[in-house]
């Protein structure tokens, strides 16, 4: 059954450009945001804040939604709030939300929760995981995979058959050149670009790209 009225989770600026692609890609009707730190009462493009997610389950009888968005940046932060939301509604729906102005290549699957940002390019036979996020004119050329809850910033871009680990970040501007793999975890740093694999759990920036620092789980980059 397809999922109809949806709430936005997140009323800061993640939350106003998935709202903006959401009316955009009209499959969708958003009945109000859930944030953790903005009062309810609040609104965001017309959009109510309902409340926090503490009061999930009761919202979604009072609102009427079954699904949604996370719209939050930090990977591990989304991370959280998804397995927050299924224990409290295991049968709750996550939407992908791509903007129209996409190129989408053939044979390529989008990740339930995943937001494709308008102007961004997932060429053919790419798989990009659950919860991902892609932003303005990002790029993830032919038969690459984005991990779960990885992100692609503003004008990040791979070459072919590339591998980005889950929760891995390419933060604006960076390049990973064809057929070269980023581990899980990890930060690549703005404008840097990948000509060798990147381990997991590092934070890598420069042209060549090398690795400057561990990096724990969880640990906020944004």
């Amino acid at each position: 059954m397809a999922i109809v009225n949806i709430i936005v989770y997140g009323a800061s600026d993640h939350g106003k450009y998935t709202v903006d692609i959401v009316e955009r890609q009209g499959l969708h009707t958003v009945v109000g945001l859930v944030d953790d730190y903005v009062e309810r009462g609040n609104e965001l493009y017309g959009y109510p804040v309902l409340g926090t997610g503490g009061r999930l389950r009761a919202l979604s009888s009072e609102h009427d939604f079954c699904g949604g968005v996370i719209a939050v940046g930090d990977n591990h932060v989304r991370a959280r709030i998804a397995e927050r939301i299924l224990r409290v509604i295991p049968t709750f729906q996550f939407v992908s939300v791509v903007h129209p102005f996409t190129s989408i290549g053939r044979d390529t699957s989008i990740g339930e929760g995943s937001v494709v940002m308008a102007g961004a390019v997932v060429n053919g036979s790419c798989a990009v995981g659950k919860h991902c996020f892609i932003a303005t004119k990002a790029s993830l050329d032919h038969d690459s995979v984005l991990g779960d809850f990885a992100s692609m910033s503003p004008g990040a871009t791979t070459g072919g058959n590339v591998t980005v680990g889950e929760y891995a970040t390419l933060s604006i501007g960076s390049t990973v050149v064809h057929g070269k793999n980023v581990g899980a975890h990890t930060v690549i740093g703005a404008g840097s670009t990948v000509i060798g694999d990147i381990q997991s759990h590092v934070v890598a920036y420069g042209t060549p790209a090398r690795v400057v620092r561990q990096r724990f789980e969880g640990e906020p980059y944004l």
